[in-house]
């Protein structure tokens, strides 16, 4: 019998967190890199990152609005070029037809007010994240919704491979 060499796999929330930190790669925001993941039963069904709208110059080749009037981080979300990236998760989901009812959402960093108020009408039932965003308006919003709200470390990034 072949000696089987035993190969640590992560949890399903450590795999799909990985995949928002991966996803957080592709934003243009020079603040801060958030990535989501929507999943149901184990299935991606859609991925969002923060940066500008489709067609619409972003931070990378204009600069940060926020930083040049220096905007603290958490307030004012208004004024900023960027969606976020659980906000573009979301608008993935109705622009492709996928049903995320029911669903989580794996986050890089916890949701703004505003994220969370539409997390809540998107009918996600879980949020995982790592980083706490300076904004914790949405714990209470969560409680009453009846999402549930995880907070892990940030996963090994690592990527590990048999040799």
């Amino acid at each position: 019998m072949e000696n089987i060499e035993k190969i640590s796999r992560p949890s399903w929330d450590e795999y799909f967190m990985k995949l928002a930190w991966l996803v957080a790669e592709r934003s243009t925001c020079v603040r801060h890199h958030v990535g989501a993941v929507i999943v149901r039963d184990k299935r991606i069904l859609t991925t969002g990152y923060n940066g500008a709208a489709a067609n619409i110059k972003d931070c990378l080749e204009l600069g940060c609005l926020r930083n040049a009037l220096n905007i603290p981080s958490g307030t004012r979300h208004e004024i900023c070029r960027a969606i976020h990236a659980e906000q573009n998760a979301i608008i993935q989901a109705g622009t492709h037809g996928i049903n995320i009812n029911g669903g989580t959402l794996y986050c890089t960093h916890s949701p703004c007010i505003l994220c969370a108020k539409m997390i809540a009408n998107a009918k996600i039932k879980r949020v995982v994240m790592s980083i706490e965003y300076p904004d914790e308006t949405f714990k209470e919003l969560f409680k009453e919704a009846g999402i549930e709200y995880v907070s892990m470390p940030i996963p090994d990034l690592t990527i590990t491979q048999k040799k």
